[in-house]
């Protein structure tokens, strides 16, 4: 019986051992997932209450220490506003210890015309200089030297003195941008007392002050806006700089109100799309009888196509290889000019239609055909999959997709028996085509230049402040593709101060600047509409270099 019993107590003690085994890295498991979702938890409720613009980042890219307790760290918190960076054990006395940068300065300060410097220590931004000695500062590996928040000037530990301290702020070389926090405390009270009369405040701040708002759509193109909101954010005021996917344009733009009269500029960071919901915004404020207070927009390609940011001289795309600063520096030395608005009036065909006509507001370019149906399949299937379009090498590669798909099918073919086109009242006799484009701006598709064509042929200039539409007939996918590549010129059906297109039969895609759906039957009558007030950036990008990119 006892040698029976041997055999038998061991299994039992291997079974306790293997479940044993197999409980306790789930048990630890547990325990660590619970610890991690409590320390989140920690963490969002710190970030909810604090006064700082704190971010989680798990790996940061560039060596880091903690502002409290100096040592080096991989992951942790830092503040999109001032720069503070603090381990995850010393947030709490992170945010409690250090002030972030005021939007408004407040009590006894808010009647000042000046503010100290916001010195923030350690981590400073690499190849940068002490403004005392001017040597590099950060060089040591530890939490060492002064950055201020306002001016970015950079000072050694050693070169940092009492004087300095209290030393007033010039805010340095975007000075000019910067919506100082005593201005807005000087605004806010003049509210309170029922003045308007804000001119009179400009001599607090620049001689020539020109501050500028960032309107910043972080779902566009390759998801870079959440990055440059951060670092817009460091530069200037946070009171200037704007999420579009929390607060809509309209809304933000109310800020120029409370600024010098034409005098604002609004840098856009978004695709085409965007920049055309700030410009109906715009739009708003003229009806509200606002004009006085429009400001000039500039524009930061964060779309798929850009040809309204190429037009104008901002590029093609932006994917971070240009520093912020130069853009801010593009922004101050930019030009002043003007952009035809066109009004769309989309009307359906038959006698008995009780619909209100559609109404869109165009930049860019009206078509009918294949691109429009490429654009349509685009469309469909973003909606289906939003996920899968995150980058502009992968929109441009679906666009690829059904171009080439168009070719072999040729769903818009004998375009010219279906429609009939007027400029300016003259009816148009149409050759065979698949496409009919109206442009506004000089770029089409990604870059190219369709109203040129080859460059080989004389034609009237085009310009997109002339009250002038050009209308242009394509036949086919493969001659849009010719075109991009420079190999083929477009049908030039001329150019006119309205566009009356009437669709006859069957239905057909159509788009305005992108936006695409399928019309039935209708009348498009293309009229001006008003002016909007861009800035120019007179590059050194040519036109070769913006296909290049294009292709």
């Amino acid at each position: 019986a006892a040698g029976m019993e041997g055999p038998g107590g061991a299994d039992w003690r291997l079974a306790l051992w293997t479940l044993f085994s197999v409980l306790l890295p789930v048990l630890i498991t547990a325990w660590c997932s619970f610890q991690r979702s409590r320390r989140q938890l920690l963490i969002r409720d710190i970030f909810r209450k604090s006064k700082h613009d704190w971010h989680y980042t798990d790996l940061f890219g560039q060596p880091s220490y903690c502002c409290v307790c100096a040592q080096h760290m991989l992951r942790g918190a830092f503040c999109g506003c001032c720069g503070l960076r603090a381990s995850e054990r010393c947030l709490k006395k992170a945010d409690q210890r250090f002030v972030c940068k005021e939007i408004m300065t407040r009590g006894a300060g808010a009647a000042q015309s000046s503010i100290p410097h916001h010195w923030v220590r350690g981590n400073v931004p690499l190849c940068s200089c002490c403004v005392v000695c001017k040597q590099q500062c950060g060089t040591q590996p530890k939490l060492c030297d002064y950055r201020c928040a306002w001016c970015q000037y950079t000072v050694h530990d050693e070169c940092m003195v009492d004087c300095l301290k209290t030393e007033e702020c010039t805010f340095g070389e975007f000075k000019d941008l910067i919506i100082p926090p005593y201005y807005l405390s000087t605004i806010n009270q003049m509210r309170k007392d029922k003045k308007t009369n804000y001119e009179k405040v400009v001599p607090y701040c620049r001689k020539h002050w020109m501050p500028v708002i960032i309107l910043a759509n972080t779902r566009s193109g390759n998801n870079m806006g959440e990055t440059l909101l951060g670092e817009f954010k460091m530069l200037l005021n946070p009171v200037q700089v704007f999420d579009l996917s929390k607060i809509a344009p309209a809304k933000a733009l109310q800020l120029c109100t409370l600024l010098p009269c034409n005098a604002v500029r609004v840098l856009v960071c978004g695709g085409d799309g965007t920049v055309g919901w700030v410009l109906d915004a715009i739009d708003e404020m003229k009806i509200k009888g606002q004009e006085r207070y429009i400001p000039q927009v500039a524009i930061l390609p964060l779309g798929t196509g850009n040809d309204l940011s190429n037009t104008l001289g901002w590029g093609a795309g932006y994917a971070g290889e240009v520093p912020v600063e130069q853009i801010l520096r593009n922004v101050m030395e930019a030009d002043g000019i003007k952009l035809d608005r066109w009004k769309v009036q989309v009307t359906n065909k038959g006698y008995y239609n009780l619909r209100k006509p559609k109404v869109f507001t165009m930049n860019n370019y009206f078509s009918i055909g294949p691109d429009a149906l490429m654009a349509l399949n685009f469309h469909a299937h973003r909606e289906k999959t939003p996920s899968l379009f995150s980058s502009r090498i992968i929109n441009k590669a679906v666009y690829f997709f059904y171009g080439t798909k168009d070719c072999l099918v040729q769903e818009c073919k004998d375009l010219n028996k279906k429609v009939e086109l007027e400029l300016d009242g003259e009816r148009i006799e149409l050759p065979n085509l698949e496409g009919i484009i109206v442009l506004n701006i000089g770029y089409w598709g990604g870059g190219c230049r369709l109203w040129e064509g080859m460059g080989d042929e004389p034609y009237p200039l085009a310009r997109h402040d002339d009250g002038l539409l050009e209308v242009v007939g394509v036949h086919g996918s493969f001659h849009c593709a010719q075109i991009q590549v420079k190999l083929a010129n477009p049908v030039r059906l001329g150019q006119a101060h309205t566009v009356r297109l009437i669709l006859k039969s069957s239905k057909m895609p159509m788009q305005v600047d992108g936006e695409p759906w399928a019309q039935g039957p209708c009348t498009v009558t293309i009229t001006h509409k008003t002016h909007a007030l861009m800035l120019y950036h007179s590059g050194e990008q040519t036109d070769d270099d913006a296909s290049s990119l294009s292709e």
